[in-house]
Formats: structure tokens, C-alpha cells, sequence
């Protein structure tokens, strides 16, 4: 396998990780403020989830194996694997800053985050195996769409009695999940093979649930008709970004 995979996947799980320090960034904001900047931001992270999924990783897959009945089984898998970790991991993306009701025990979050910043880190490992441009609109994709995520995991660690300074690092310990999940596909990838088509259609499935079930739906909360022309114009930059990305293939 090329070095050059390695060098982007490792520098791209990384920088994903080093979003777990947000948190930090937004310690000076009163919750008003908090709620609306999450408010953008998951509306763009939809966006850009769907987009890479539409514009990016749903060609590659037709390109490279066409849509059979084995890639709708990959896209089922996904989505189920993705509830299961939901409904009973009780992985979930906290948007809810400030309501107490949705936070659960810190440690509990910690092991569900780990789960899911390791499936992070394959994803990434499989889009670059496939190509450059797709690994990093990828990694934009996945960045965009843990700035949210880790804001409310952040809080949740607050509220469960950490301090600032071991949520930040209890967070970031967390968040190095993505780096193992990197490391197992891009060894895979170079002893066993065949594994690309799988993992991107399992990506493809997970984003779409993510963007539709997990995301999406907290757009669904806002009733003040100006502030969701906002979401909506933020949905379309996020799109707008993928988009752009395809100049680069």
C-alpha cells in the first residue's frame, strides 16, 4: 500500500480528534448563545453528511461495483448497526445543551463515543483506500459533523461532575478511538483486500442515518419560521461545500 494513504488517513483521524477540544472554545458562551450556534452547525453538518454521500461516496461505489443487491443489504446493515448502537449503546449525538432530561452518566457517554469515533476513523481509512479527494471530503464530512457532537459531549461530561480540564482530556481520549479504527482498516486493506466496496457502502448508510434520523430531525424543533430559512440556508451551504469538493477530483 501506498506510505502516501497512511500519512493522509493518520493526519485526517487527528485532526478529527483534536475537534474533542472545542469544548474549550465554547466555555465563554451562555447557553442562549450555545444553542445558537448548534443551531447552524447541525444543519450544516446534515448537509455536508448528505453530500458526501450523494456526491462522493454513492459514485464511487457505482463506479467500482455497480448498485446490486449485496451494496442495499451493505445500506440496511448500516442503518441497523447504526440503531443498535443508539438504542442500546446509547450513543447518541447531544444537541441538547442545557436540558438535563437528555444527559446520561459521563462514563456511559465516554464508551458510547468511543464506539462511534472508531467507526469515525474507518470510514476515513476506507474513503482514502478508495481515493485521495473522497478520503478528504470525507474527513470534512466527519469534522463538520463532530462539532456538534462534541459540544454536547462536553457538557454532558460537565454535568456528570467533570471538571473542565479532565473532560477536555477524557473527551480527547475518547475521540483517539478514530486513530485504532484508522489503523484496523488501512491493515486490512493491506493484507486482505476487497474490503473498500463493503466499508463505503456501510459509510453511505451510516451517514444517511445519521443526517436523517439523528440531525434532521432536531431541525424538525424550530418553529420561529425566520431562524429555519437559516437552517435551510445552511443545509444548502453544507451541500454547497461537497459540491465544491468535486472541482477537486
Amino acid at each position: 500500500m501506498n506510505l502516501s494513504i497512511w500519512y493522509y488517513t493518520l493526519a485526517s483521524v487527528v485532526a478529527v480528534s483534536l475537534v474533542s477540544f472545542v469544548g474549550l472554545a465554547v466555555l465563554s458562551l451562555n447557553i442562549e448563545r450555545l444553542k445558537r450556534l448548534l443551531f447552524f452547525l447541525i444543519s450544516f453538518a446534515a448537509g455536508t453528511l448528505l453530500g458526501d454521500t450523494f456526491l462522493h461516496i454513492f459514485p464511487e461505489l457505482v463506479a467500482e461495483a455497480g448498485f446490486t443487491t449485496t451494496i442495499a443489504w451493505y445500506f440496511i446493515l448500516a442503518i441497523l448497526i447504526f440503531f443498535i448502537l443508539e438504542r442500546f449503546i446509547r450513543w447518541h449525538h447531544y444537541h441538547h445543551v442545557g436540558d438535563e432530561e437528555h444527559h446520561p452518566m459521563g462514563t456511559l457517554n465516554l464508551i458510547g463515543d468511543g464506539f462511534h469515533n472508531f467507526i469515525d476513523g474507518m470510514i476515513i481509512a476506507a474513503s482514502y483506500l478508495v481515493d485521495v479527494q473522497l478520503g478528504l471530503a470525507t474527513t470534512l464530512a466527519v469534522i463538520f459533523h463532530e462539532l456538534p457532537q462534541e459540544i454536547g459531549d462536553f457538557a454532558i461530561l460537565l454535568h456528570s461532575g467533570f471538571s473542565k480540564a479532565k473532560a477536555l482530556w477524557f473527551n480527547f481520549l475518547s475521540a483517539l478511538m478514530a486513530v485504532l479504527g484508522a489503523v484496523v482498516v488501512l491493515w486490512l486493506g493491506a493484507n486482505l483486500g476487497g474490503i473498500t466496496t463493503p466499508l463505503l457502502a456501510l459509510t453511505a448508510g451510516g451517514f444517511i442515518y445519521i443526517a436523517t434520523v439523528d440531525l434532521m430531525p432536531e431541525l424538525h424543533k424550530e418553529s420561529d419560521s425566520l431562524r429555519s430559512w437559516w437552517q435551510l440556508v445552511a443545509l444548502g451551504m453544507g451541500l454547497g461545500l461537497m459540491s465544491l469538493l468535486l472541482l477537486l477530483e
